[in-house]
């Protein structure tokens, strides 16, 4: 079973979530190819032979340096076509999403999104996916020949070992069509960590009381490492930016370690953090719904606890 990974690149580096992408892949089967579009260097491209891809085919056409999801989408069923590749992988993301949903028909496969863990082949292919927003799973089996698996961030743990892989310029055909929607500009979200990639998230609620108070949710956030976040209530008093906003209808975040400070945890805001490794709830109302759903919980007064959070880290860094 032949197994082609989509990566992504972000300012020449592949993405950490596309890194456990190709484990993921490596996992099923050796001898993973991996697939990249855009400007990298050689060197960055190896890196995906050290999560476990032994050959990365590069399609380093300035056409393409943009993310075009319709070329994308023709260039992977080009190379999955050429190397022989009945399942693709590739990480849940903005771009993700939308590029598997077009293979999926270009390639009469079968779609499964949000898988959490290796497939089961003892008795056809089934996948477990996280549904209803990470509160249930479920085990489905692809039946199509072909298939294509969206994994979801954090879901895999990124091998270090793996050798040097071979490059290769891939030139796919291209389809005049697949260029008709150009893209004429882009506003990314700004920040020192941005928050879809972030492995450490500090959020801010309306606890904190104003926008003149989130001095400290920064100056935490930047002794960890950390993005920010806040909920929707804030986001829409205009407190933070919109693009800060976490829960079912903002951004939906998995990182390493989510701090709450002052949020309340409605069933909204839980649905876009829930898939956390480790949450933790700084709040002064024991009776928040929120730590029902930490695995560590703080009952105190954020304007203390914060502070002095951020100076023992501090002191612990050195």
């Amino acid at each position: 079973m032949s197994i082609l990974v989509f990566i992504e690149i972000s300012e020449g580096e592949i993405k950490k979530t596309s890194l456990e992408a190709i484990s993921y892949a490596s996992n099923i089967e050796s001898g993973v190819t991996a697939i990249a579009f855009g400007e990298a260097s050689e060197e960055n491209l190896k890196v995906a032979g050290k999560a476990g891809a032994s050959k990365v085919l590069h399609v380093s056409d300035d056409k393409y340096n943009e993310a075009n999801i319709q070329a994308y989408a023709s260039a992977i069923a080009k190379a999955a076509e050429s190397e022989g590749a009945e399942t693709i992988v590739l990480a849940n993301s903005s771009l993700g999403d939308p590029v598997a949903a077009r293979l999926s028909i270009k390639m009469g496969a079968s779609l499964a999104s949000n898988v959490v863990a290796a497939p089961d082949t003892s008795n056809g292919f089934v996948v477990k996916r996280s549904i209803y927003t990470g509160k249930a799973f479920a085990n489905v089996d692809l039946t199509e020949g072909k298939r294509i698996i969206g994994i979801k961030k954090n879901a895999a743990t990124i091998k270090e070992d793996g050798g040097d892989p071979s490059i290769e310029t891939f030139s796919p055909d291209e389809n005049a069509d697949d260029f008709k929607v150009k893209v004429l500009s882009q506003e990314k979200a700004s920040g020192d960590v941005l928050l879809p990639e972030a492995e450490i998230v500090v959020s801010g609620g309306r606890g904190l009381k104003g926008p003149e108070n989130w001095g400290m949710i920064e100056e935490l956030a930047k002794t960890l490492g950390a993005a920010t976040a806040c909920s929707k209530p804030v986001s829409d008093m205009d407190w933070r930016p919109h693009h800060e906003h976490v829960g079912q209808t903002g951004i939906k975040v998995a990182p390493s370690l989510y701090i709450a400070v002052g949020i309340s945890g409605a069933i909204q805001h839980l649905a876009g953090v829930n898939a956390s490794k480790c949450i933790v709830v700084i709040n002064k109302d024991e009776e928040a719904p929120f730590f029902k759903a930490a695995d560590y919980g703080i009952v105190g007064d954020a304007f203390e606890v914060v502070p002095k959070l951020t100076e023992a880290i501090k002191a612990i860094n050195g």
